[in-house]
């Protein structure tokens, strides 16, 4: 088998809940590049039930490099729920607001396809400051 054959056969092969696993191990590591490998090079994201916020990794590399800028930045996983190819996150991430460091609740929702994000859809939810 030829080594591209090989390689898509993995990436079609990889689970799911692995994907999205790999993709919040980079968020955390702020490694873009292994962030950016979990996506499909024509992923979207969009709000949950509204606009499409980016398309394909030149859009949606800039809004993670934006948020890697943040100290204290970090998604902690809350709960999974994982069902064929969608796997639904509820995380609470720590961020450097305007007004101080806080949380926010983030409802992530990840259509894998042949190893790769092809769609995510995000809602947020309250927000926290940690020392107001």
């Amino acid at each position: 088998m030829p080594v591209t054959e090989k390689i898509r056969s993995i990436m079609e092969n990889t689970s799911p809940l692995a994907v999205v696993q790999a993709q919040l191990d980079a968020f955390n590591a702020k490694d873009i590049d292994a962030l950016m490998r979990a996506y499909a090079a024509d992923a979207e994201q969009f709000a949950l039930h509204g606009e499409r916020l980016a398309r394909g990794h030149d859009e949606i590399r800039p809004r993670y490099l934006a948020r890697f800028t943040e100290p204290d930045l970090h998604a902690r996983l809350l709960a999974r729920t994982v069902m064929g190819n969608v796997v639904t996150d509820l995380e609470l991430i720590t961020r450097n607001f305007a007004e101080g460091v806080g949380t926010l609740e983030m409802l992530c929702i990840y259509e894998v396809v042949e190893g790769r994000i092809r769609r995510a859809s995000f809602a947020p939810g309250a927000t926290t400051l940690l020392n107001p």
